[in-house]
């Protein structure tokens, strides 16, 4: 089945705040994502409750997507037993059905075709962005949730295999130049 993506989702764009260096409410920025949309660091409150509306926590299977910027990648929210807010650099997308899950929403916007779409929409060229309205008319196709499941599995492995090779390169690499010196001596 084929949906546009503005008819399963709502979408929002994230929070303006000025990050105070302490407080209650983890406030998420794209520096704090590697370019696969992975959390790399482990991240503690910088803005204060008081300040944001309850309606901008997100919640586990919210589906954050960084739309600012050269590096556009999907990420999906998962509470590490803080309450946090997505800066203005997302958009946050809420399933309003459970005929897709979260983590496929994820996938299909990383995965490349959707990618090079959404390069050839954006505007702007000092700091590229793409549209709350491309990103709803997006077409996206649904198979069943056992499918999906599968196309998420499959994802995460290929990433670890693609991060297994280059560790494994490292490795030869520092093996290589380590018998190099040894050689020499």
């Amino acid at each position: 089945m084929k949906q546009i993506i503005k008819n399963i989702t709502n979408i929002h764009t994230g929070v303006f705040a000025k990050p105070l260096g302490a407080g209650d409410i983890v406030y998420l920025q794209v520096k704090h994502f590697d370019e696969n949309g992975v959390l790399q660091q482990k991240l503690h409150g910088e803005i204060s409750s008081k300040d944001i509306s309850e309606r901008h926590l997100l919640k586990p299977g919210d589906v954050i997507f960084a739309a600012k910027g050269f590096k556009n990648f999907a990420a999906l929210y998962e509470s590490h037993n803080e309450p946090a807010v997505a800066s203005t650099s997302f958009f946050v997308v809420k399933l309003t059905t459970d005929q897709v899950i979260p983590e496929y929403i994820v996938w299909f916007l990383n995965s490349n075709l959707i990618q090079s779409i959404l390069k050839t929409q954006a505007i702007g060229s000092s700091l590229p962005s793409i549209s709350k309205q491309v990103l709803e008319n997006l077409q996206i196709q649904i198979p069943d949730i056992k499918t999906q499941q599968v196309i998420v599995e499959i994802s995460k492995l290929r990433k670890k295999e693609k991060s297994l090779k280059q560790k494994i390169e490292m490795l030869r690499e520092k093996q290589i130049q380590q018998e190099i010196i040894n050689a020499i001596k």
